[in-house]
């Protein structure tokens, strides 16, 4: 099931077309509030954004240019509904980066027909990502390790996802902050170090593999190929 996330301040219209999405098959989250609506989107993960520019706290296309600058929701598309409807609003909005621009009032049926246009040749997510003995499951939110379960905190599980699902790309401790905790945040660059020190370890216990690389000047990455200890090596070929 497709998740689409409405950023929408009109109540009445809200409510219609959380009712007709989530009667053609979609499952709906949103808010009619642009503050906050980044964090929603990192924290639901939806497929797709139906985005107001018009709101009453916010400017829609600020909010589009905070979703296209986050590493996690980059690939997100997003359609705009909107009132604006001359030329220069269009161009602006669409080089802004939405993939659809959709003028107030408008008929739901064609609305439903654009979004199922964005979800035209879409690669499925993977749902599981796997390194060696190491298993991070999305839909049950668990990570195995060598068979058997890792207790990890929301935030620990987000930020060792984040990382496996980008394996050899080495991220900056902000863009990790920005990533994981979010823009709106209230921590600094020594909390990825501390949650960094409490993933290794839990899933590098016991001497095994090394998976979080260390890069100095620069960040951290998750290594593709993740080196065992001499030591553990030694142990192993004594066996």
């Amino acid at each position: 099931m497709k998740k689409v996330a409405l950023i929408e301040d009109d109540a009445d219209l809200f409510a219609l077309l959380k009712y007709n999405l989530e009667r053609e098959g979609f499952a709906l989250v949103g808010a009619q509030t642009g503050k906050g609506a980044i964090e929603l989107c990192r924290r639901e993960r939806p497929d797709l954004i139906l985005l107001d520019i018009m709101l009453p706290d916010s400017d829609g296309l600020d909010i589009c240019k905070g979703i296209r600058s986050h590493p996690e929701l980059a690939h997100i598309p997003v359609i705009f509904l909107t009132a604006r409807a001359s030329e220069t609003d269009r161009i602006v909005g669409l080089e802004l980066g939405a993939n659809d621009y959709i003028v107030k009032p408008f008929f739901i049926r064609e609305l439903i027909a654009r979004i199922k246009i964005q979800f035209r040749g879409t690669q499925a997510v993977v749902r599981a990502l796997k390194s060696g003995p190491l298993e991070l499951d999305r839909n049950s939110c668990r990570v195995r390790l060598n068979g058997g379960f890792v207790s990890l905190t929301a935030t620990e599980f987000r930020l060792l996802e984040f990382l496996m699902s980008r394996p050899g790309v080495v991220f900056s401790r902000e863009q990790l902050l920005d990533a994981v905790w979010g823009h709106d945040r209230a921590v600094t660059d020594r909390t990825v170090d501390v949650y960094i020190l409490r993933l290794r370890q839990k899933i590098e216990a016991d001497g095994g593999q090394s998976f979080i690389r260390s890069v100095r000047g620069f960040g951290y990455s998750f290594d593709e190929s993740p080196e065992v200890p001499a030591e553990a090596m030694a142990a192993t070929s004594t066996l």
